[in-house]
C-alpha cells in the first residue's frame, strides 16, 4: 500500500468513528426525552379521540358551538373509543346487519343515519332491558303491539328484525309529524312522544339541544352521533379490524307456514338441521310449537345448504 493510500486511511477511519459518535450522542439525547415507558409509567398513552368540527345526523346539523353540547359529544366519542368491546362487537355485527336494515330504511323514506339509532339501542342484538324493551329495536309490548307487531306466547315479532324495523320506521314517521326534525322524532324514541311533546310545552322550545332532560336522554343523540361518526371511521378511532373478522351474513332461503307445528324440533329435522338453528334464523319463534288455527303465513328462515356447519 502506497504512502499516500495510508495517510487517507488513517484519517477517514477516525473522522468516521467521529461521526458515528456524535449522531449516537444526538440519537441517545432525542429519544431519551420520548421513551413511553419514561413519559407514560403504564407504557401507553391514552388520548382524546378526535370530534369532528362539523357533525350531522339525518341531514340536520348538530350546534357543537354551544360549549354543552360540544361536551355531550365529546364525552360519547370518549366512551364509545375506548369502550372496545361494545364498539368492536357492533362493528362486527353491522356488518350482518345493516344489509337487512338499510334497505328497509330506504323503503321507508327514513334517513340511513337511524341505523345507528338500532345500535345505541341494543348493539345490534336481541337484547330485554330491565324494563321489558325487547328486540334490536327495543320495543315495549305495547308500544309493539300499536306498531303492527305480533306479540303472544308462542310469537314475539320484536325479535324478527325485518318486521320490527318497519314498525320502528312507522313509529319514527309519526313523530317526525309531530315534532318537526329527525333529531326530535329520534330523542322521542328513547323518552316517548307524550314525554318529549310534555318537555316541549312545559319548556317552551322545540329544539332538542336546547331542551333539559334526564341524562340517559340527554345523552341520547350524542351517543347516536358519536356511533356514527366512529363507525363508519373505525381505523381512525383505532379499531383495526380485517375483512374476515367482521360477521356474515346468513345467508337463507325462506319457506311459508300457515299451519300449527306440534314440535319445531321434529320440524327442524325435516329440513336436516336441528331446533338450535331453526331458532337463531328466527329467533321470534318464542316456543317450542305453534297454535295456528287461523292459518296465518308465517316466513320460515331456513339456511341455504353449506351455508352453516351444523354440529353432529
Amino acid at each position: 500500500m502506497s504512502t499516500k493510500r495510508i495517510k487517507i486511511f488513517n484519517y477517514l477511519i477516525p473522522g468516521i468513528v467521529f461521526s458515528l459518535g456524535i449522531v449516537i450522542i444526538i440519537s441517545s439525547l432525542f429519544f431519551a426525552g420520548n421513551d413511553p415507558a419514561e413519559d407514560f409509567p403504564q407504557g401507553y398513552r391514552i388520548i382524546t379521540p378526535e370530534v369532528p368540527g362539523y357533525l350531522v345526523f339525518s341531514g340536520e346539523r348538530v350546534p357543537t358551538e354551544n360549549y354543552e353540547v360540544k361536551e355531550r359529544i365529546d364525552r360519547e366519542f370518549i366512551v364509545n373509543t375506548y369502550w372496545h368491546s361494545a364498539t368492536l362487537l357492533a362493528i362486527k355485527r353491522a356488518n350482518r346487519w345493516f344489509p337487512v336494515i338499510e334497505p328497509i330504511l330506504k323503503a321507508q323514506n327514513i334517513p340511513d343515519d337511524f341505523k345507528y339509532l338500532c345500535v345505541a339501542e341494543s348493539y345490534l342484538r336481541n337484547a330485554i332491558s330491565p324494563a321489558g324493551a325487547t328486540g334490536f329495536w327495543q320495543f315495549m309490548k305495547e308500544t309493539g303491539k300499536k306498531y303492527g307487531l305480533e306479540i303472544r306466547n308462542e310469537i314475539d315479532e320484536r325479535y324478527n328484525l325485518e318486521k320490527s324495523t318497519i314498525a320502528a320506521c312507522h313509529y319514527l314517521k309519526d313523530a317526525y309529524e309531530m315534532f318537526g326534525t329527525w333529531t326530535m322524532a329520534a330523542a322521542s324514541y328513547n323518552m316517548g312522544t307524550n314525554g318529549a311533546g310534555n318537555q316541549m310545552q312545559r319548556q317552551k322550545t322545540s329544539n332538542y339541544y336546547n331542551l333539559v332532560l334526564n341524562e340517559e336522554t340527554s345523552r341520547y343523540m350524542a351517543r347516536i352521533v358519536a356511533l356514527k361518526y366512529v363507525m363508519q371511521n373505525p381505523a381512525k378511532y383505532g379499531f383495526d379490524l380485517k375483512p374476515d373478522e367482521l360477521y356474515h351474513p346468513l345467508k337463507h332461503y325462506e319457506i311459508n307456514l300457515d299451519s300449527s307445528v306440534t314440535d319445531f324440533a321434529d320440524f327442524a329435522a325435516l329440513y336436516n338441521i336441528n331446533y338450535k338453528i331453526l331458532k337463531m334464523y328466527n329467533p321470534w319463534l318464542r316456543d317450542n310449537y305453534l297454535k295456528n288455527d287461523g292459518g296465518r303465513n308465517y316466513k320460515i328462515k331456513l339456511p341455504e345448504k353449506g351455508s352453516i356447519e351444523i354440529i353432529k
